[in-house]
């Protein structure tokens, strides 16, 4: 098959090519790299700022359009898979809706649905949006509600979701605000990791030290509970000075990102989500435990019965900071729960493992999946 995949969302449509490209199909990434992290492509869609990026890139759109024709599958990694306002961006979905075969809209991550499902209908114990049946009011969940709802960014998201052939969902938690509503075209597939080659970690009874990691997302630290996960893990540092190293990476290249996690033990990720995304599964790829997003639904839909490496927290201080003392208090327990992150990651996210599956969606057999 020939696959476009637009757009890019923490090394998701990058790998997912690898791993297509692996079983021997045609693939073009089209992206902006996701911004900073700088994620490979084949087709450059950086915007810079300013008149003159803006130009650039309406000329390098320009230019890429007619090689965006001609696929068997194109994959929007979100209904605003350019950086364009929405109005704009319609008449683009037209046309390789009119130039190329199947459509596939992936649920990433925010868009109307994910913010619309979660304040009305709230199917969700806790989200980006609620703690319980309780609104989230801070400044970012404010603004994402703002950006979403009764916009030009809804509409879009409405058009492309009855539009498409089908939707894929990337974690429980979009696929539980998805199904319902478009149970027909709407599939759960887990994001995909390359493996890596490391050493198995070994049983190290004399470990005294617990080394966190946690990474910063630029202008997002309170929408996704960062700023909560690393101000509890300050407070164990201060408590156990000697025994707690922590690394915070604020705003780096993905390649820079990994020299910095990979001496880590822990990472926090996530406060507010039910499962771990592509940040701490690729930690959890290098043998580091994730300290985050570990509910019961997450290894259900899996189908998961052993495994249980994730340090599952409520989306609260309180919670972070019991966590990690708990972790100190019994440090001998890390080996284990390394060894299960590298199975986890290797029984549900391996790269050519989860191309399989899209490989079963784009030929149609959704009913499989």
């Amino acid at each position: 098959m020939k696959i476009l995949l637009i757009g890019e969302y923490s090394n998701v449509h990058n790998t997912l090519a690898e791993g297509l490209r692996a079983l021997g199909h045609k693939v073009v990434v089209a992206s902006n790299g996701d911004f900073w992290k700088d994620y490979p492509r084949d087709i450059d869609l950086q915007r810079s700022p300013g008149f003159a990026g803006s130009l650039s890139f309406a000329l390098r759109l320009a230019a890429a359009l007619p090689r965006m024709r001609g696929f068997d599958v194109v994959q929007l990694i979100n209904p605003m898979f350019l950086e364009l306002k929405a109005e704009r961006i319609l008449p683009i979905y037209r046309y390789l809706r009119r130039n190329n075969g199947k459509i596939v809209m992936g649920a990433f991550g925010m868009d109307y649905y994910w913010v619309h499902e979660n304040i009305t209908r709230k199917p969700l114990r806790y989200s980006d949006f609620t703690i319980g049946n309780r609104l989230r009011t801070d400044a970012d969940a404010i603004k994402e509600k703002a950006d979403w709802i009764n916009t030009p960014k809804a509409r879009l998201n409405q058009v492309i979701a009855s539009d498409c052939d089908a939707i894929v969902a990337g974690l429980y938690e979009y696929w539980k605000c998805y199904k319902p509503l478009f149970p027909k075209k709407t599939v759960f597939i887990p994001f995909p990791i390359k493996p890596k080659k490391l050493e198995r970690p070994k049983s190290d009874g004399q470990k005294q030290t617990l080394e966190i990691f946690i990474g910063i997302s630029k202008h997002r630290s309170a929408y996704k509970g960062t700023d909560i996960m690393l101000k509890a893990a300050r407070t164990i540092q201060a408590r156990h000075p000697q025994q707690v190293k922590l690394c915070v990476a604020d705003g780096v290249p993905f390649e820079k990102y990994t020299q910095m996690m990979n001496q880590a033990d822990v990472i926090l990720d996530q406060l507010y989500s039910y499962t771990p995304a592509m940040n701490a599964l690729e930690a959890m790829s290098r043998g580091i435990v994730c300290v985050g997003g570990g509910e019961p639904e997450n290894y259900e839909i899996l189908g998961e019965k052993e495994l249980r490496p994730i340090i599952n927290v409520e989306p609260n201080y309180e919670s972070v900071v019991e966590a990690l003392e708990a972790l100190i208090s019994n440090i001998g327990q890390l080996p284990e729960l390394k060894m299960q992150s590298i199975e986890y990651v290797s029984r549900h996210h391996d790269y050519l493992k989860v191309a399989r599956q899209y490989e079963q969606l784009y030929n149609g057999h959704q009913e499989s999946l």
